[in-house]
């Protein structure tokens, strides 16, 4: 992956088509776009297209339009219009000028469908919709016309003109086009081009009662944008003959359309349908909930757009779907963040630990190492004093056998400090821990050369005088199963991952980060990643998120699972 700049596509069989279009002169430049349809936030998935899209452009010194496809206002919102500019922002790429609405081409599409109607290609419908789906057919099986596909070209102009006008309800009549009933290719049996929608659109108001169906903007729009590669995901491949169909007709400039493969992550779900679920029905928190395969969620868990940017490139671009695992994401960023992010330490559960040797009101200044990935990010100074917090997972009283943190009896080294020895054990009433008594050599203060003692663990932690008191909340993959659609007879919901978030109230950092602004990422030494949260993190209250550990920690329950 390291291999791979930011925005660099790896040589792929759309570069070739563009290269061999710009080499017979089909088309002396590149004009890509990015159409996504503003009825949910994006998710990662959507990331491969947009770094397709914009790096595909920028690679060949051309231009990419953003482009919303807001042809059905029963499921839009200026939400999510807002939600999904601020995404592609974020990711690094800019559309200048050239954003547009595919409700920008609402009178062209109206003329274009006259055209057809005049050239005895479109006629008005007046079926209920399950008669329609049933004249459709199957593929293995013809279709059956109309009894409505003989209406004149008069009759057809004047209803459509009155179905424009709002004379007539909901559902009573549709425009089609007319092609074959008997093509194999279901999308080519007399699609709709118009239904009749009694709704009021988040940008034309109740300008309009008909709206153009997906199949019927798309190309258009991309024809009137003047694009010259419309790169789609594959599910469209079989409707290509239809826009072929379209534009052909109506005689206006040809993209080129290709497909490819969409991109799905194992332990996730990326159907706006199934994301919306979570999110209405409360079992995230929203469309940005750090758990969500969505852009935004990636965002405020700490992710870094280089960092997508690098996942979406390295993979390439193939014809068939693949699922891609969700450790390359997750190695992805760890491997970004080790480079640029600062190191700081916290105690996520911690337990107090008092230095009887060490001078009660002493206070040292240790350095530590902002970043050893990093030289230039230089060091900070780190209070020091006789009572501090360690993490609960660093001692045992009855230590296993590879265990060499601390423990009775034991020393550990705490990073930057001292050697230290676990004396006695304070525990209350009802034989919880309350303190660790332990005592510090005073010679092996780390960095001094004073001795040369040596232990096989060193611990992070915090000094209990300066300590801020912070959330943590760990994040942990929203499903259990790599495949939550796989078993078609079980509700996704039921893969839901219950210690997909544990929220800790009592975390102690160290007091540089009482300055830490939302958003700032941070390797939280030993234990992994973290951001300040977007949300929820003040000045009185720090909020941090993990954005992924130091290391898989699913690989080993996988590695079990398999066997």
């Amino acid at each position: 992956m390291s291999d791979i700049t930011e925005n660099e596509i790896p040589s792929n069989f759309i570069k070739d088509i563009i290269d061999e279009d710009l080499r017979i002169g089909r088309f002396n430049k590149v004009h890509t776009r990015f159409p996504p349809e503003p009825n949910g936030y994006l998710h990662i998935g959507h990331a491969k297209s947009i770094c397709l899209n914009f790096g595909l452009a920028e690679e060949y010194g051309g231009k990419t339009n953003l482009r919303f496809d807001d042809t059905n206002p029963a499921k839009e919102d200026v939400e999510y219009v807002e939600s999904i500019k601020e995404d592609v922002k974020w990711l690094g790429f800019d559309w200048e000028d050239r954003l547009y609405f595919a409700s920008d081409y609402f009178n062209t599409l109206y003329d274009y469908a006259i055209k057809l109607i005049k050239k005895g290609k479109a006629y008005v419908d007046s079926s209920t919709y399950e008669i329609i789906k049933e004249e459709r057919g199957v593929p293995s099986k013809p279709g059956v016309e109309s009894k409505y596909r003989t209406r004149t070209t008069e009759e057809n102009l004047e209803l459509f003109t009155k179905m424009k006008n709002g004379e007539f309800d909901d559902g009573e009549h549709v425009l089609r086009a007319m092609i074959d009933m008997t093509s194999p290719n279901m999308n080519l049996r007399d699609p709709i081009l118009y239904r009749i929608r009694h709704a009021e659109h988040h940008r034309t108001g109740n300008e309009w009662c008909i709206y153009p169906m997906y199949d019927w903007a798309h190309g258009q729009s991309d024809s009137i944008e003047g694009i010259t590669h419309s790169i789609c995901t594959l599910e469209f491949e079989n409707h290509r003959p239809l826009y072929n169909w379209f534009i052909e007709e109506l005689e206006i400039h040809h993209p080129r359309q290709i497909e490819f493969a969409r991109w799905n992550l194992d332990y996730t779900v990326m159907s706006k349908r199934k994301l919306l679920k979570l999110v209405e029905d409360n079992y995230v928190t929203g469309w940005d909930d750090p758990r969500m395969p969505t852009i935004s969620g990636y965002r405020r868990r700490g992710y870094t757009p280089e960092s997508i940017r690098n996942f979406a490139n390295s993979g390439g671009v193939a014809k068939r779907e693949i699922i891609i695992e969700i450790t390359r994401l997750e190695n992805s960023i760890r491997e970004d963040l080790n480079k640029k992010a600062m190191r700081v330490m916290a105690v996520l559960n911690p337990i107090k630990v008092e230095l009887t040797n060490y001078p009660i009101s002493q206070v040292e200044e240790l350095d530590a190492v902002n970043n050893p990935e990093d030289e230039s990010m230089g060091k900070r100074k780190v209070p020091f004093s006789r009572e501090l917090y360690i993490d609960a997972n660093d001692f045992q009283e009855i230590p296993h056998k590879k265990f060499h943190r601390l423990s009775p009896g034991k020393e550990v080294r705490l990073r930057y400090a001292y050697i230290i020895k676990c004396e006695e054990v304070i525990k209350d009433s009802e034989g919880n821990i309350e303190k660790l008594l332990c005592t510090y050599d005073i010679d092996t203060k780390s960095g001094s050369g004073k001795s040369d003692k040596k232990v096989k663990g060193t611990i992070h932690w915090v000094s209990a005088k300066h300590a801020l008191n912070a959330e943590v909340r760990l994040y942990d993959r929203l499903f259990n199963v790599p495949n939550p659609d796989g078993d078609k007879a079980v509700d996704f919901i039921e893969h839901l991952n219950p210690d997909s978030l544990e929220v800790l109230t009592n975390s102690m950092v160290e007091p540089y980060l009482k300055n830490a602004k939302p958003g700032e990422r941070f390797q939280f030494e030993r234990l992994g990643y973290y951001c300040v949260d977007s949300k929820d993190s003040t000045d009185e209250k720090l909020v941090f998120n993990r954005t992924v550990t130091l290391r898989d920690s699913w690989a080993k329950i996988e590695k079990q699972n398999s066997r």
